[in-house]
């Protein structure tokens, strides 16, 4: 809205034009008048009294003194007069008002030069300054027919008096009023609508910076009903079906032909109406003959508006004489502040899930700690326990290491760690961790992994082995089981339990349990291979997977066919050829 010379400033200021109703309906021209004279006389003592930014600003700002007078909540008032915010009688009525504003504000800016003097730059821009006032005179015989005799007869009063005295004394500012969009204050003002703009919607929703959505209702629509002539059980009525539908359309009782008073600038969400976008540029049009500046305002668009008719409604505005335009698309922005539905008016959208809870381990758990070997290499694995004995942290050490292996090795630890803590499957972790491949490497003492592609990849079957029901079958090569007695070490590991909660038959855990799940719980919480489908597809036996699961699972690692040189599948320890058949590194 501020567009005078550069390098100034402006403060603005703005006036409730609600306040300034009388009990009849009809506007109090000399308060509004007086109010608008106080608020200009203390804009100009803040020009000598503020701060600016550069000196250039600084300085320009003392010799023109631009001020910002305007005002808020003309929706509002229009609505509340029982006057449709596209009518003749709005405009008219907005016309007459912003020339009240600005007429008065020059008259009380000329009669501060009468005792303090013009501003510096007056007298070298006095003749096209008097003819600028003499064009917003002479402008007040175009306001609408239909704006009220008694505010048309004050606006032209008020223009003679500013003229005739900008013609003796001069005026101390070179602007006085813009019309800004008052989005922040309007609310510490007690505003219903922002600056010259209707209201977005009777009831719309607002997003709260810290989450949430706050409703807000239009609270001059009991005033607007009455003025109407509806009795205070209709009023009841219309004002609980509006709280209940979001809308108006459609109340009980409602006249057809008084819907257009409470049209707003959106489509409701259960309703059909809103303000053309041609009325928002009428009724900039409206007030922009009597202001210093331009206007701040959005000009709504629904979201099906085309390229053309955003060429139209600039072409329109620059027709009308405005300085400034600013168009909105609804819908145009992922997220807006305002909406009509509480959803914020997107089908389709998910609601709000809270973030992961990170589920700690107590400050004394079990673990189980295994020594491991890989090309020559030795390290340890210590893996906390939960209560429930699912993993729930890991920690790697490494003999010989150097600080750059160990804090790598540190890292992996923590990043696992922290990923089950957060509820991320374990199985999900080992698909993504193992089988890769660097240095070391090579063969280890363990007989169910018995050569590693790396520290990792050992690190993450061993984990999948252990704990993830299947997994050992799967994934290691076949060999007689042990049905010998519990070893110490699955004695040891008795009160661990496997990731999945289901239990083995009596048929499965007789004598097998030792061999093909060393290191698991014997007491049965084990579950049987049968169920391991509730798990991943890791779970599953080759026999069981289809083909293109084990593409899709094996194939990042698996290295090209000797034979015809087609991507090999991983078979336990080796590799299958799906094309020819041929095996490697285990037949």
């Amino acid at each position: 809205e501020y567009m005078f010379l550069d390098d100034t400033a402006c403060n603005l200021s703005s006036i409730n034009l609600k306040k300034m109703m009388k009990a009849d309906g009809t506007f109090d021209v000399e308060r509004f008048r007086t109010a608008a004279s106080i608020f200009l006389t203390a804009q100009e003592i803040l020009v000598d009294h503020a701060s600016y930014p550069t000196p250039s600003i600084a300085e320009n700002s003392h010799l023109y003194r631009p001020l910002g007078l305007g005002y808020a909540n003309l929706g509002s008032l229009l609505m509340s007069m029982g006057h449709p915010y596209d009518s003749h009688a709005g405009h008219g009525i907005c016309g007459a008002l912003t020339a009240l504003l600005t007429g008065q504000g020059y008259l009380t800016s000329s009669q501060i030069a009468k005792n303090v003097g013009p501003f510096a730059g007056y007298r070298e821009n006095e003749k096209p300054m008097l003819r600028v006032m003499q064009m917003h005179r002479q402008a007040v015989e175009d306001i609408d027919e239909a704006c009220p005799q008694y505010l048309k007869d004050a606006a032209r009063d008020v223009w003679i008096d500013c003229l005739d005295s900008g013609r003796r004394y001069g005026y101390r500012n070179a602007q006085a009023t813009v019309l800004a969009p008052t989005g922040t204050i309007a609310f510490m003002m007690d505003c219903d609508t922002t600056g010259i703009e209707p209201d977005i919607a009777l009831v719309k929703y607002k997003q709260l910076a810290g989450g949430g959505m706050m409703k807000i209702v239009n609270r001059t629509v009991p005033q607007a009903l009455t003025t109407l002539g509806y009795s205070e059980d209709s009023i009841e009525k219309i004002l609980a079906y509006i709280d209940t539908h979001d809308t108006i359309e459609g109340a009980p009782g409602l006249l057809e032909e008084h819907l257009p008073v409470f049209d707003c600038a959106f489509k409701p969400a259960n309703g059909k109406r809103s303000i053309n976008w041609r009325a928002h540029v009428g009724m900039m049009a409206a007030a922009q003959p009597f202001l210093s500046g331009a206007i701040s305002k959005t000009v709504n668009m629904p979201s099906d508006s085309t390229v053309e008719d955003i060429k139209d409604a600039y072409i329109e505005g620059w027709k009308l004489g405005l300085k400034a335009l600013a168009i909105y698309r609804d819908g145009s922005k992922q997220s807006q502040p305002l909406a009509t539905k509480k959803e914020g008016g997107k089908k389709g959208e998910t609601e709000y899930k809270p973030g992961m809870e990170r589920r700690r381990l107590p400050a004394t758990r079990q673990s189980i700690t295994h020594k491991f070997s890989v090309g020559g290499h030795e390290g340890y694995i210590t893996v906390g326990l939960f209560e429930d004995g699912t993993p729930g942290e890991l920690f790697i050490m490494m003999a010989k290491e150097g600080s750059t292996i160990g804090g790598l090795m540190d890292v992996i630890g923590t990043e696992t760690s922290m990923c089950l803590q957060y509820g991320v499957p374990l199985a999900v972790i080992v698909d993504k961790f193992s089988h890769m491949r660097f240095e070391p490497a090579g063969w280890t003492s363990n007989p169910d992994i018995p050569n590693a592609k790396s520290v990792v990849d050992y690190i993450f079957r061993w984990m999948g082995i252990q704990f993830i029901p299947g997994y050992r079958e799967a994934n290691t090569p076949k060999r007689v089981e042990d049905t010998s007695s519990e070893t110490s070490e699955t004695k040891s590991l008795s009160d661990v339990k496997p990731l999945s909660g289901t239990t083995l038959d009596k048929k499965t855990t007789n004598g097998q349990t030792n061999g093909a799940l060393n290191g698991h719980a014997t007491n049965g919480a084990v579950p049987s291979l049968h169920n391991a489908e509730t798990a991943t597809a890791l779970l599953l036996e080759p026999g069981e997977a289809t083909r293109s699961e084990q593409f899709a699972r094996f194939q990042a690692d698996a290295p090209a066919c000797e034979n015809c040189g087609s991507i090999t599948v991983r078979n336990g320890n080796c590799y299958l050829c799906h094309n020819c058949g041929a095996s490697m590194g285990c037949s």
